[in-house]
């Protein structure tokens, strides 16, 4: 189980422990300007009983290019098309690469991800069929795969909205005031309530007669 801390990947480790999976957890430390989110999902891994959590740090700092791990500006008030400056460079394939080793590793065949299509701000890579394409990598390039196990990318809130996928946490006892999405966050790691991901949040959780939890 991938687990950022934020709100998506939260509600992913409760569905997959609704379901009966005992959830090992893995958080990358890339080198984002919002790495208070370690701290959100050590909490949300804690309150929601995962079997293990693991971190690994993989510095995408060296490469920048991304809003989030470069000196670029995160931009606020704005809901702009196209692909924004805040999608890092391979992140996901950096990431389910790290995961499908811890899976191989531990004997699991179930990573889960908390990508999304629909609220998913243009990220090319949190699309079905980069999930898909990736699925089919982990079978070709491994051991396990190649013996036979199959892997399985599981992406239980790919096709929800935020607002659905707010309201299947709510429903599994997810407590959002642990979790953290902002990407520009101040000194003390409050929410700066204008980025994409704050403004995303926050709609969603106005649309449901809610006040987000994790804004100031």
């Amino acid at each position: 189980m991938l687990l950022s801390g934020g709100l998506d990947s939260a509600t992913t480790l409760a569905v997959a422990a609704s379901h009966g999976f005992a959830c090992q957890c893995l958080t990358v430390l890339y080198g984002q300007r919002h790495a208070v989110e370690v701290e959100a999902a050590k909490r949300v891994a804690s309150a929601l009983h995962a079997h293990e959590h693991k971190f690994v740090e993989v510095d995408l700092r060296q490469f920048g290019g991304s809003a989030l791990t470069d000196d670029i500006a995160v931009p606020k008030d704005e809901l702009g098309g196209g692909i924004p400056v805040t999608y890092v460079p391979a992140r996901n394939t950096v990431m389910l690469s790290l995961a499908l080793a811890f899976a191989e590793v531990a004997g699991a065949h179930d990573i889960f991800v908390g990508v999304n299509a629909v609220d998913y701000s243009g990220y090319p890579d949190c699309r079905p069929e980069y999930i898909r394409a990736f699925e089919n990598l982990a079978t070709l390039a491994t051991k396990a795969g190649v013996e036979g196990n199959q892997f399985r990318i599981r992406t239980p809130l790919i096709d929800l909205t935020k607002t659905e996928i707010i309201q299947l946490g709510l429903s599994l006892g997810v407590d959002y005031s642990l979790t953290h999405s902002c990407y520009d966050p101040d000194s003390l790691g409050r929410a700066c309530g204008h980025c994409d991901s704050c403004l995303i949040r926050a709609k969603a959780f106005a649309d449901l007669g809610l006040v987000d939890p994790a804004l100031p």
